[in-house]
């Protein structure tokens, strides 16, 4: 009789056991079941990037990769004398594309919108443009000096604003255009003492501008009007931007690329700066959609004083006092830049209270008049 009891017990604290397991198991098949769905959808994978990866450490990690990426294809194309540069994007593209392929067989890849949302025209012009902006970008990189190749991103900025203004009407404040204008002063300054260029990599940098200045407002305007995230923009555009690069192959690159020494050594110094191509394009991807494309110029720029004052500090090199005072100077106009845009973003009213405010007043803020014309937006 006891034993019986015993194993009754037993029985009884087993199925409660069993029961509280299969209770947790549920929960967490559902709370994996809610995370894969909002991951799976272009909303949900799109709040999901905005909540892990703000505005602050999207330009960090995009200025990390930037930065070393820079010294990374410089290597390719002089020390390695890889003297490929479209070739070199290509290669680029296709290892990005592989890996995004590998997360996309894992179900790692967010979701994309749905094709009525996003004209297949505008993913089409941004493929075309990213393949000339960092095709051309890689081809002024084998011609000229960094200083150079840096200067002539000055030009991307007015650009940007005028595009900008020209088709969404888009303004900039006058304080804001003004340490705009004190940055690339200070930036050109900087820069003046290391100005070699040949005259066909001067005529691809200034070919470069255009294409570049549209690719970062298009980055910026389907991630934050429309439910794209960085990797599955990505996704759509890289096959576009193949097929542009390999027809620019036999254009702009020389030939000889089957008499180039494919050894263990140089294959992985290419392979490397493929991967950091691809966490440059994801890492300035993060970035246009978490900032502006205005404020990922200016982070370019931030890199060339960083960069020219590092090997002052660090290494010994001496640009001369006038390059290290414009660097500052180009420092100081970045920072009340960032402050300008810090108080704008802090004055904008909050989703839910632009949620209470009244219709008239929501109006009035921006720009809207009752019979359906809007004014122009300001940045």
């Amino acid at each position: 009789m006891f034993s019986f009891f015993i194993r009754k017990g037993v029985r009884k604290i087993l199925k409660r056991k069993d029961s509280d397991a299969g209770q947790k198991g549920r929960a967490l098949e559902d709370l994996r079941a809610s995370l894969f769905n909002q991951f799976r959808s272009s909303e949900g994978a799109k709040r999901q990037q905005q909540r892990i990866c703000g505005p602050a450490i999207a330009l960090s990690f995009n200025f990390l990769v930037a930065v070393g990426i820079i010294f990374m294809n410089k290597m390719v194309l002089q020390t390695v004398q890889f003297k490929f540069p479209i070739l070199l994007t290509l290669i680029h593209y296709v290892v990005s594309w592989f890996l995004m392929a590998i997360l996309k067989a894992f179900s790692f890849l967010p979701a994309a919108p749905s094709s009525k949302s996003t004209r297949l025209s505008t993913l089409f012009t941004l493929g075309f443009v990213m393949s000339l902006s960092t095709g051309f970008a890689n081809v002024s990189l084998k011609y000229n000096s960094i200083g150079f190749y840096q200067m002539a991103k000055i030009a991307v900025t007015p650009s940007i604003v005028l595009a900008e203004f020209v088709l969404y009407r888009k303004k900039v404040s006058f304080a804001k255009a003004l340490a705009l204008t004190v940055v690339s002063i200070g930036v050109a300054v900087a820069t003046v003492t290391d100005l070699q260029f040949h005259v066909f990599g001067a005529c691809v940098a200034l070919a470069w501008i255009v294409p570049s200045a549209v690719n970062k407002i298009l980055w910026s305007r389907l991630q934050q009007q429309e439910n794209w995230t960085a990797l599955s923009l990505m996704w759509k555009t890289t096959p576009i931007t193949l097929i542009f690069l390999a027809a620019m192959l036999p254009c702009l690159d020389p030939p000889g690329v089957l008499s180039f020494d494919w050894n263990f050594s140089n294959s992985m110094v290419i392979f490397a700066s493929a991967i950091l191509g691809f966490l440059l394009q994801w890492s300035g991807a993060l970035a246009l959609g978490a900032t502006s494309a205005i404020s990922h110029v200016v982070l370019g720029q931030f890199k060339t004083c960083v960069l020219l004052l590092g090997n002052y500090y660090l290494f010994g090199s001496n640009p001369g006092k006038i390059s290290i005072c414009g660097a500052f100077t180009a420092i100081a106009g970045m920072s009340v830049y960032t402050y300008l845009n810090m108080r704008q973003q802090s004055n904008k009213p909050s989703p839910r209270q632009a949620s209470v405010l009244p219709k008239s007043k929501l109006g009035k803020e921006n720009g809207s008049t009752h019979d359906g014309h809007y004014g122009a937006e300001s940045v």
